[in-house]
C-alpha cells in the first residue's frame, strides 16, 4: 500500500517520478503527488490516479531532484489536500511517507501551539513540520530527520527533501520498506523494486532503523546510532518487461496464465532423482536439524495463510509432523508459546507484509527457528529469517494473488517432501511425489485450457448476491482461497466452510439464491462429499462442482473436471479453476480487476 519514489541525478526528475509511480499503481492508492526542487519546491498533487497527476504537471516542471507518492488513505479521506507530498509551513521541507504515526495527534497539538499551520488531516504532515523545526539548528538534513524521528512513535518509510539543500534526498525506514537504486551518476529510492527496474537492477534494502542520504554520485547509510553502515548492492532478476501486461487484458489473467512456467521455476533444480528428496539449500539446516522438530507452525496473511493451510496438510501427510497454520496478525498478539522444537514458517509474496514481519521478529526475539517462503529476494522477511525458500515466481502485479499462491503451495510440497524423506517417508512415496510435482506444469496447462467453459460458468453465476464454497480436509483451504478470490475482485459476498460443518449452522443459508461451489477430489472422502452435495440439492441449492469427475446431474448443476495428480498435490490443481471463475465473474460485473477497491498489494501497516 502507498508508493514512494525519489530521484537525484542529471535528468529531469518529473518524468522519472511519474513513471515510477505508475509502476507502483498495483499497490493500491487513492491520490498521487510529487515535488520537484528547483529554486524552491514545486508541488503538484491530486485525488485520483497517476494519469490525473500527469495531466496537471506542466511541461516546464523542471528539476533534477524530487520525490513522489501514491497514497492509500489512513488519516483523512482521499482529497487533494490529504495527498502527499506534504510541506512545512515555510515550504522549505517536503515529505512523503508510508506507514502510520501513532502519536500524530499529540505531536500535532504541540506543533500547532508553536505556530505550525496544518492544511491536511494526515499524520504525515506532522513529519514535515517536525523536520522543519530542527533543520535550522542542524548541520545537515540527515541530522534534522534523525532528530525529528526520535519523537515519532509508529511505522514509516519516508523520503525528505530540503529546498536549501537541492542536491540530496534523505530516506529512512522503520517497518515500511525503502529500497535504494544505484544508477550511473544518479540515485533512486522507492518503496518497491518495481519503480526502479527500468533504470537500474542494482539495489540496496534499508533495514528498520536505518537512514540514507542520496546524492547523484552515491549514497551513505546510517544506523540508529548515527554511525555509517556498510551495505552491499544486490542485483535483482526482475526487469521492466515483467511489469507489462504482455498483451493480456489484465495483469491478473496474465499471472493466472503464467502458472505453468512459474511452478516450473519454483521446482527447477530442487528435485533429486537419486534419493527422491527435495534439495532446499536455503533452509540452512542439515538432516539432523530437520529431524529434530516435533511440530511445524505456519503463519501468513490472506491468501498466504490459506496456502499455509495446504502446507500444513502436506507436512502432516508426508512428514508425519503435527502442523497447523494461523493468521500472522493474530499470532503476534496472543503472546504465543515459542517452543524450541517447533519449526516456524512465515509466508509473504512481497516479503514485507507488516503483520508477518512483526510476528517473525517476535519469534526471533523469543529464540524461535523461522524459515521464510517469500517471492522477493532481499525483502525484510527474507533477511530476518534463519533460512527459507524463494518462490522465483516473478513479480506479481495484480492485487489478488494467483501465481504466488500456487508457487507457495508447491514450495510447501517441497518442504514436506524434504522433511518426510529425512524421517519415515519411503523412497517409493518420495518418487511418487517427485513425479507428481513434475507433472504439475503440464496439468496446469490442461486446466487453463478449460477457460472458455469456466467463463461461461462465471457469467452464469456472477449475478448471485452471495456464494458458498465448501470442501473437506485437503479441499477446505482450496474453498477458502476460492471464496477469497471471488469476494476480493468481484465484490460478490462469499463464505467458505468445511463441508462437514454445513449441518452445524451454514445450511440455513442454502437456497436457490445462494449457489455453492464444492471442491470434490477423488480421494478417500469422495462419498462423504457427494452426500453433502445431495443435502444442498435437497434444499434447492445450486451446485458447481470442481473435481476429478463429472457429477450425477442430481447432485450438481455444473462441473469443472480437472486432471488428477497425487492426492496430496491435487489441491494445487483444484485452485486454478477458482481463480478463473473469480476473474471472469469480476470482468462480467465490470470490476477493476487488478486494483480492487479498499485493498492494496503489499500491506505494510496494521
Amino acid at each position: 500500500m502507498c508508493g514512494i519514489v525519489a530521484y537525484v541525478g542529471p535528468k529531469d526528475a518529473a518524468p522519472i517520478l511519474l513513471e515510477g509511480l505508475a509502476r507502483l499503481e498495483y499497490r493500491g492508492y487513492d491520490s498521487a503527488g510529487l515535488v520537484i526542487s528547483n529554486k524552491g519546491l514545486k508541488m503538484r498533487k491530486v485525488k485520483g490516479r497517476v494519469a490525473d497527476l500527469a495531466a496537471v504537471v506542466p511541461a516546464r516542471f523542471k528539476g533534477t531532484l524530487g520525490i513522489g507518492h501514491t497514497r492509500w488513505a489512513t488519516h483523512g479521506a482521499p482529497s487533494d489536500a490529504n495527498a502527499h507530498p506534504h510541506l512545512s509551513t515555510d515550504e522549505r521541507v517536503a515529505v512523503v511517507h508510508n506507514g502510520v504515526i501513532e502519536n500524530a495527534d499529540e505531536l500535532r497539538a504541540k506543533l500547532e501551539a508553536d505556530g505550525a499551520v496544518f492544511v491536511s488531516e494526515t499524520d504525515t504532515e506532522v513529519l514535515a513540520h517536525l523536520i522543519a523545526r530542527t533543520v535550522e539548528e542542524s548541520d545537515s538534513l540527515e541530522e534534522a530527520v534523525r532528530t525529528a524521528l526520535k519523537r515519532v512513535v509508529g511505522t514509516y518509510g519516508i523520503a525528505v527533501i530540503d529546498a536549501r539543500r537541492p542536491g540530496e534526498v534523505v530516506v529512512a525506514r522503520n517497518g515500511s520498506p525503502i529500497v535504494l537504486g544505484i544508477g550511473e551518476k544518479e540515485m533512486f529510492a522507492a518503496s518497491d523494486v518495481a519503480a526502479l527496474v527500468r533504470y537500474t537492477r542494482q539495489v540496496v534494502h534499508l533495514e528498520d532503523g536505518e537512514l540514507a542520504v542520496l546524492r547523484a554520485d552515491g549514497f551513505t547509510t546510517f544506523g540508529g546510532d548515527a554511525r555509517e553502515t556498510a551495505k552491499e548492492p544486490l542485483t535483482v532478476d526482475w526487469e521492466a518487461g515483467h511489469y507489462d501486461t504482455g498483451g493480456y487484458e489484465h495483469y491478473l489473467l496474465k499471472e493466472i496464465s503464467e502458472q505453468p512456467e512459474t511452478v516450473a521455476r519454483t521446482l527447477r533444480g530442487r528435485l533429486d532423482d537419486r534419493f527422491h528428496i527435495a534439495h532446499l539449500g536455503g533452509l540452512n539446516m542439515d538432516a539432523r536439524e530437520s529431524r529434530s522438530f516435533r511440530r511445524v507452525k505456519i503463519i501468513g496473511c490472506g491468501s498466504a495463510y490459506y496456502s499455509g493451510q495446504i502446507g500444513a496438510q502436506l507436512i502432516e501427510e508426508l512428514a508425519r509432523i503435527p502442523a497447523d497454520a494461523e493468521p500472522a496478525s493474530e499470532f503476534r498478539y496472543r503472546s504465543p508459546v515459542v517452543e524450541p522444537d517447533t519449526l516456524y514458517v512465515a509466508i509473504s509474496q512481497s516479503g514485507e507484509t507488516y503483520d508477518t514481519l512483526a510476528a517473525v521478529q517476535e519469534l526471533k526475539r523469543k529464540g524461535g527457528r523461522v524459515l521464510g517462503i517469500v517471492n522477493t529476494v532481499g525483502s525484510a522477511i527474507a533477511r530476518e529469517c534463519d533460512g527459507g525458500v524463494y518462490l522465483h515466481a516473478g513479480p506479481e502485479v495484480s492485487v489478488a494473488s494467483t501465481k504466488a499462491f500456487t508457487s507457495t503451495a508447491v514450495a510447501f510440497a517441497l518442504l514436506a517432501l524434504h522433511l518426510g524423506r529425512v524421517r519415515d517417508l519411503s523412497p517409493a512415496d518420495g518418487r511418487r511425489i517427485c513425479e507428481g510435482l513434475r507433472r504439475l506444469p503440464r496439468q496446469i496447462e490442461e486446466v487453463l485450457a478449460l477457460e472458455p467453459q469456466i467463463k461461461e460458468l462465471a457469467d452464469k453465476y456472477a449475478d448471485a448476491a452471495s456464494m458458498m464454497f465448501v470442501g473437506r480436509v485437503r479441499g477446505y483451504p482450496v474453498a477458502r482461497e476460492g471464496a477469497q478470490k471471488l469476494k476480493e475482485i468481484s465484490y460478490v459476498h462469499a463464505e467458505a466452510y468445511p463441508a462437514s460443518e454445513l449441518k452445524h449452522g451454514p445450511l440455513a443459508l442454502i437456497g436457490p439464491e445462494t449457489p455453492t461451489v464444492a471442491i470434490v477430489p477423488d480421494d478417500e472422502l469422495l462419498d462423504k462429499n457427494l452426500t453433502t452435495l445431495g443435502e444442498i440439492r435437497a434444499r434447492g441449492g445450486r451446485v458447481l462442482m470442481v473435481g476429478h469427475r463429472t457429477a450425477d446431474p442430481k447432485l450438481a448443476d455444473d462441473c469443472v473436471v480437472v486432471p488428477r495428480n497425487e492426492i496430496e498435490l491435487d489441491p494445487i490443481l483444484l485452485t486454478i479453476p477458482l481463480q478463473l471463475l473469480a476473474y471472469h465473474a469480476a470482468v462480467a460485473l465490470g470490476r477493476d480487476v487488478d486494483k480492487p477497491r479498499n485493498l492494496a498489494k503489499s500491506v505494510t501497516v496494521e
